[in-house]
C-alpha cells in the first residue's frame, strides 16, 4: 500500500493561510519559470511577506528578499514553511523545520513523505499541509 498524507478540513487549510503573514519558501530559486517561483511571487503581491530558502544562493535577493541558507538561518518568526523540494528531501527539510519555531509545514502538490509526517507529529508539530499547492489554496480562499 502507498502512502497517502490525509490533509486537514478545506476549512482548517484556509485557516493556516489566514493565519500566516511570513512564508519561508524553501526551495525558491531567481528562475522565474519555476512553480517555485510562480507561486512566491503571487503570494508576495498578495501582502504575504516571502523569505526565500536556497544554501546555493544564500545572500543573493530573490523577488527583493535575502535568501537564507537554511530555515535556521532566518531572523524572523516564520508562520508558514512552503517547500518545493522533491518527497525524499522533505523529511531533511522537516528536521531543519523542527529546530526553529516556525508554525505551519506545507509540502506543496505532488509532495508527500510518511517519514516527514511522523517526524512533525512525534514533535507535536501537527500543522501540516502535504500535495496541495499554496497559490491554489489561496485563490480558492479569496474567490
Amino acid at each position: 500500500m502507498t502512502y497517502h498524507f490525509q490533509n486537514p478540513s478545506q476549512e482548517t487549510i484556509f485557516d493556516y493561510i489566514r493565519q500566516s503573514k511570513t512564508i519561508a519558501v524553501v526551495g525558491l530559486s531567481d528562475r522565474t519559470e519555476t512553480a517555485a517561483y510562480r507561486v512566491s511571487q503571487i503570494m508576495q503581491e498578495a501582502g504575504f511577506a516571502i523569505i526565500p530558502v536556497n544554501p546555493k544562493l544564500a545572500g543573493q535577493t530573490i523577488l527583493g528578499e535575502t535568501v537564507y541558507a537554511r530555515l535556521q538561518d532566518i531572523p524572523v518568526h516564520v508562520d508558514m514553511v512552503d517547500v518545493f523540494r522533491r518527497s525524499e528531501f522533505l523529511a531533511d527539510v522537516v528536521r531543519d523545520f523542527l529546530e526553529t519555531d516556525a508554525d505551519i509545514f506545507w509540502a506543496q502538490l505532488d509532495l508527500e513523505s510518511q517519514e516527514a509526517e511522523e517526524l512533525l507529529r512525534a514533535a507535536d508539530r501537527d500543522k501540516i499541509v502535504m500535495d496541495r499547492c499554496l497559490k491554489i489554496e489561496y485563490l480558492k480562499m479569496v474567490d
